[in-house]
């Protein structure tokens, strides 16, 4: 970083109503040429907002920006990508239909040939090492392959400066290492970095200063490198940081959960089906499967969920009762619930209301359904005890899902299955997104419905949340799993040995074709 040169970007009292909140309250900070700069808070505290200003995508009612020192007007995406500024969404902006070239083109607004746009994407993937084919559909990617489109796409602009809004969520750690060299490399060819991101140990490793924000407004400035994460969550939620508190003397009790030899079809050409899968979670006991994105934990989660079924009546049974044959409705009569990991669609319908949403999965565990007709007071005051007791940051129970942030909606997913007290949960990524807060209050949940006696399956890509968490660990890998194994006795370097086979792999199916 040259402190000579004018600010590559400069906002002064920047200011942003919505009805009934104040999303950015006089915000002023600063980012230099080559500088990486963290854009830290809670979730709603107002970072998605700002940096969707610097984009272009909403106005300010108030401040102003400057860019390379002089006052400009951001009016919308396409402004901004010509002044220079790329941005990674943390939901990706992806038709599911078309392919990867096709989904980049329509990013684009040059008017580059299909042929000539595919040369320069496959040297952007190469340049960058992010492996992928072209032409695949985007409806046979994993989570972890589609961020890569959308991190391709945002470096085809040989941007000035490029904000990314969560860009690790579903990346495997050494994914995640492979970005930060590429935005290294960015940065020291002089692109500024604006990186949002509640992993705290990244924002050490990658980041030169911390810009932190709560319920909008600017409370501190830092240097990560002279904090600890733990300091730094500390400053984000204005007080201290808790830590899982578990009982003592905990014993884990009978089986609950037993899977035995499941198999699941290949959906598609490049769908990644789980074979002959077996494992047992007991009553107390918290199951962790680590493992690649695109290694079969969507088909796993599927599987046990009863979204995609299989023909073996006794290949996932609860308390002995087989459960194979039945679909989401009857699994979750006999105490199952879920959290698959892609909460837009899949976890919550965004158009819906809040409560709405909780009727969809809740209707029959908690009597919101009778005789064929909505009880919406019970939906209400359930949804208002989810929001309340997970701190979702929501007008109440009649906002609609797709108004809520990306980490606030994932507290009310977690919160709306948890609240249900199930006998087996089964979740996929139950922190993607969430602040350090909200991270581990939803993991003492997760603890403390494990210490009511229900068996909890937890699939993430995350291997401290894992080790954090988790009383039994294994790693899926190609669709296969590993032997289970009790957390204490398993090392980092032997998961990371299983992973890093199951990473091989990957890269190889994903190689750009010659």
């Amino acid at each position: 970083m040259d402190a000579s040169m004018p600010l590559r970007l400069q906002l002064t009292g920047i200011t942003k109503r919505f009805p009934g909140v104040l999303a950015n309250d006089d915000v002023s900070f600063s980012v230099r040429p080559g500088e990486i700069h963290a854009l830290l808070g809670e979730n709603g505290a107002g970072k998605s907002t700002l940096v969707k200003m610097i984009y272009g995508i909403m106005q300010a009612d108030a401040g102003e920006i400057r860019w390379d020192g002089a006052p400009v007007v951001v009016a919308n995406p396409k402004a901004a990508r010509k002044l220079g500024i790329g941005m990674v969404f943390q939901h990706f902006s992806l038709f599911e239909a078309l392919t990867v070239l096709e989904n980049i083109a329509l990013g684009m607004d040059g008017t580059l040939k299909s042929r000539d746009l595919e040369v320069r994407v496959r040297e952007v993937m190469s340049t960058y090492g992010l492996l992928l084919d072209p032409h695949r559909t985007v409806a046979t990617l994993s989570v972890g392959e589609r961020q890569r489109i959308e991190i391709v796409r945002a470096l085809l602009l040989d941007p000035k400066l490029l904000i990314m809004d969560e860009p690790t969520s579903v990346l495997t750690p050494q994914e995640v290492e492979q970005l930060f060299e590429v935005l290294r490399k960015l940065a020291a060819q002089g692109c500024s970095i604006l990186y949002i991101s509640h992993k705290l140990h990244e924002i050490k490793a990658l980041c030169d200063t911390a810009t932190i924000l709560r319920g909008g407004k600017l409370v501190a400035t830092c240097d990560p490198k002279q904090e600890t994460s733990r300091s730094m969550a500390e400053k984000m939620i204005g007080a201290g940081l808790k830590d899982i508190v578990r009982s003592q003397g905990r014993s884990l009790g009978a089986p609950k959960l037993a899977v035995s030899r499941l198999v699941t079809s290949k959906a598609g050409h490049f769908d990644v089906p789980v074979n002959d899968v077996s494992f047992t979670v007991r009553a107390g006991e918290i199951f962790g499967v680590a493992g690649v994105a695109g290694n079969g934990q969507n088909a796993l989660l599927d599987a046990l969920s009863g979204e995609v079924l299989g023909d073996d009546k006794d290949a996932v049974s609860i308390d002995g009762y087989p459960l194979g044959l039945l679909n989401t409705t009857g699994r979750r009569k006999r105490g199952l619930c879920a959290v698959p990991e892609e909460r837009n669609g899949h976890a919550a319908v965004g158009d819906f209301t809040l409560s709405d949403n909780s009727v969809l999965t809740a209707r029959d565990r908690l009597g919101m359904v009778i005789m064929g007709l909505i009880n919406g007071g019970a939906a209400k005051t359930y949804t208002g005890k989810v929001i309340a007791d997970f701190a979702v940051k929501a007008l109440g129970p009649g906002s609609t899902a797709g108004s809520l942030s990306g980490g606030n909606l994932q507290k009310y997913i977690m919160g709306r299955e948890i609240l249900q007290r199930p006998s087996v949960l089964v979740v996929s990524q139950p922190t993607w997104g969430v602040d350090a807060g909200a991270a581990a209050a939803i993991h003492q949940a997760l603890v403390d419905l494990a210490a009511e006696g229900s068996a909890i399956v937890v699939i993430s890509q995350d291997l401290d949340e894992l080790l954090a968490l988790c009383d039994t660990l294994a790693v899926i890998n190609g669709g296969r799993l590993s032997a289970a194994q009790p957390v204490g006795e398993v090392s980092v370097e032997e998961i990371g040995l299983l992973m890093g086979g199951v990473h091989g792999a990957t890269e190889a199916r994903d190689a750009i074709p010659a």
